[in-house]
């Protein structure tokens, strides 16, 4: 099957484009039965975050999309960070110096200020001018006696031949016409990206390249080193740019495209895999909610179309609820969930006296049931909006006396419909059967009906209507306050 890799930069977090394009090379591998390779490109020392690349790791398992291979779990290609691989780099510059398809640079960093300085000054786009391509074997020896820090260049060659790439279809840039040779490898020994991942890809088996549209314009020069070092290129895709919805580039600055931030803030990450493939291309349908092995199955590289992929965040919300509703329906999720809550009940209404029954298995699984697809987000419920699901309130007979003299009367009518309803118990029935029991009472009005049941319910004044609570608290839990509040 085919080998695909994804390649970050441990400079920070896993931000939401990278999450697309490790996404997309993850559902080709499982859809050919291949295998999707985590290699960690640090060969920018000095942007290196430390425990970055672990975090993008962690970030990939947390969202579903495990690498088969990688540096934390290894496998028969590694070392799978570049900065361990240095040995091969160095190998294969020396076999393309050797060959004539690479030189030594001397020139200091100052001539290639000025070099850059001129270019702008004309503006032109700068380039090295090749100037040390015309050495003799002669002086590179006597320049490297002086003890003269050098690089290795690349040699570009014109006349490039075009490639078919799996989304832009054919293409092809005159590199040597627009570019100065090549940097591959520094001074200190650490190859450049356009060395480190042709050479890698080669011997890590890489079949497919899948990334970003922002290496395209490099994917010559990268053919024109497979030609020199002799080996068979794989096939290119170019992924087209995820956006903000205005068409602006997604901001790193807020913060707010950063995997950790999803998780923290209670995201599913089925919610944000359906949200970036929905915004793009490459499968067969677009509804929300679908689920990874969904997306494995309608995925086609060649629905991939070259349009930017605008991504609307504020829709983010919407897909989690409809998510959220698929994990609350599915038992063995449905149990984690249960499970997760119970923790945010007592993280939230801990210092609250919470009664042991309100945290039993049954009761959280039964509020999960019925607020299905009210909610977006898990931690929805433990918000105020919802206290009275997890704080039995203490509600004394005096205050309920204040609302309304009925108070018995009004309590049995109650105790009488939650026996009778407990068969259609809805929103909408009881709503029909509260309006019947008011006509029952004496002299107190629908409106302070409600009151003193709210009061009763939850101890709070506004809040859910009362049916809504009725349905969510269940009858047995909604008799238990009602008996409370009446005898106390």
């Amino acid at each position: 099957g085919p080998r695909v890799r994804f390649g970050p930069s441990p400079t920070g977090f896993l931000h939401l484009g990278g999450l697309r394009t490790a996404l997309y090379n993850y559902i080709f591998a499982k859809k050919h039965q291949g295998t999707f390779i985590l290699r960690v490109e640090d060969t920018d020392q000095s942007r290196v975050v430390p425990g970055a690349a672990e975090g993008i790791e962690d970030m990939l398992d947390w969202a579903g999309i495990a690498p088969d291979e990688s540096p934390g779990r290894g496998g028969p290609a590694g070392p799978y960070v570049q900065s361990q691989r240095l040995e091969l780099y160095g190998r294969a510059s020396a076999a393309l110096l050797a060959s004539g398809a690479a030189y030594r640079c001397f020139c200091s960093p100052q001539r290639l200020q000025l070099l850059r300085r001129d270019a702008l000054r004309r503006q032109q786009t700068p380039r090295y001018d090749n100037r040390c391509r015309h050495l003799t074997p002669a002086e590179v020896a006597q320049k490297l006696s002086q003890g003269l820090d050098c690089v290795i260049r690349f040699r570009l060659e014109k006349g490039v031949e075009p490639f078919q790439d799996l989304v832009y279809g054919w293409s092809k840039h005159e590199v040597a016409e627009v570019e100065g040779d090549p940097v591959i490898l520094k001074g200190d020994g650490f190859p450049t990206y356009h060395l480190a991942n042709v050479v890698d890809d080669h011997y890590m088996g890489i079949t497919h390249v899948l990334r970003g549209t922002e290496w395209l314009t490099s994917t010559s020069k990268h053919l024109l080193l497979y030609k020199a070092f002799g080996w068979e290129p794989p096939q290119f895709g170019h992924l087209p740019l995820l956006l903000n919805k205005d068409g602006g580039k997604l901001s790193k600055r807020q913060g707010d495209i950063f995997l950790e931030r999803f998780a923290r803030d209670g995201f599913l990450p089925e919610a944000l895999l359906d949200i970036i493939t929905n915004c793009g291309s490459g499968f067969t349908e677009k509804q929300m909610g679908r689920t990874l092995e969904e997306l494995i199955s309608q995925f086609e590289i060649g629905r991939i179309t070259t349009h930017s992929a605008l991504l609307d965040l504020e829709a983010l919300p919407e897909f989690n609820r409809v998510h959220l509703a698929r994990h609350i329906e599915n038992q063995g999720l449905r149990q984690q969930l249960v499970r997760e809550l119970q923790g945010l009940v007592e993280l939230v209404y801990g210092d609250q006296q919470v009664d042991p029954d309100v945290l039993q298995s049954e009761y959280v699984e039964r509020v999960l049931l019925l607020r299905k697809g009210h909610i977006s987000f898990l931690k929805d419920l433990v918000s105020s909006d919802y206290s009275y699901l997890w704080v039995r309130p203490s509600v004394s007979r005096q205050q309920l006396q204040t609302i309304s003299t009925e108070v018995d009367e009004i309590g049995k009518l109650v105790l009488g419909l939650m026996r009778r309803q407990a068969a259609a118990f809805t929103v909408e029935e009881l709503n029909k059967g509260l309006r019947s029991l008011q006509k029952q009472t004496r002299e107190t009005k629908y409106s302070s009906m409600m009151q003193l049941l709210r009061l009763a319910l939850s101890g709070l004044q506004h809040g859910p209507s009362v049916a809504e609570m009725m349905v969510t608290l269940g009858a047995e839990e909604v008799c238990g306050r009602i008996h409370r509040a009446l005898s106390s």
